[in-house]
């Protein structure tokens, strides 16, 4: 029987919006719940299908949002950035610094070089005591952290290595950590939007496309948020360093079966 006039097969083009929709969706479930993976996740799914520089560019507008929406409370935001307000200098100037070097992310074997490491870290923190910064090596590693994770930035459009790992040692509370991480993700953001226009790889029309793509993400995120709220601290630590070995070993297997 022929199919009924008024029913039209999806198009490839709605097919891949979907799949999209999809990946933004999933990526800002596991950010509401873990305070982090959107980029990542975002990064590694959407290049199976297109250039990794348009997937950075897809990702920043729905990363900038969740990151800004992950820095609240605003009461609490004032101590934490005076914590960390030095290794934002150094994100920024570290992802600056970097897309001069490497121009836009596309680092194949760079993804797989920061899948171990996620791997390797964060099995330590789930095996092994927490690292830890003392007060008085805060003043030169947060930078110093900040700067490498800028160049990472640059070369892979991936956020978390070593920042994440450099916050995690702070040994803040969960709330702190969550909001520590927004902060310095958002500083990523921001600084590698400004690195792509400059290689000529954020057009209007990816801005527009990445703006469609705060719905999924904001959904995703509000869902995993409501999640993270009904675990406990040990639990939550344990789903942290799970997402991150997850992360680790789906960036690791995609880069090896290419």
């Amino acid at each position: 029987m022929d199919a009924l006039p008024f029913i039209h097969p999806i198009s490839a083009a709605a097919i891949a919006w979907l799949a999209v929709a999809a990946v933004f969706l999933a990526a800002g479930i596991v950010k509401g719940v873990v305070g982090l993976g959107l980029p990542t996740l975002s990064m590694a799914l959407l290049a199976l299908w297109m250039p990794p520089a348009e997937a950075a560019a897809l990702l920043i507008v729905p990363s900038l949002v969740t990151n800004v929406w992950q820095l609240r409370p605003w009461p609490a935001l004032g101590p934490v950035w005076r914590r960390v307000g030095a290794m934002q200098a150094g994100i920024f100037a570290g992802t600056l610094g970097g897309a001069l070097l490497f121009g836009a992310p596309a680092g194949a074997w760079a993804m797989v070089a920061l899948g171990i490491a996620l791997i390797g870290y964060a099995a330590w923190g789930l095996a092994a005591r927490p690292l830890h910064v003392s007060a008085g090596r805060e003043r030169w590693l947060g930078p110093a952290a900040g700067a490498l994770t800028g160049v990472v930035t640059a070369f892979t459009g991936v956020f978390v290595v070593p920042a994440v790992a450099y916050l995690q040692a702070l040994n803040m509370t969960r709330d702190e950590l969550i909001q520590a991480m927004g902060l310095s993700f958002t500083t990523s953001t921001v600084a590698l939007g400004i690195a792509l226009a400059g290689h000529g790889s954020y057009s209007g029309s990816l801005i527009g496309e990445s703006l469609a793509m705060l719905v999924p993400a904001l959904t995703g995120m509000a869902a995993g948020q409501w999640i993270r709220s009904r675990l406990s601290l040990a639990t939550f630590r344990r789903c942290f360093f799970v997402g991150l070995i997850l992360l680790g070993a789906y960036m690791v297997a995609r880069q090896l079966a290419a």
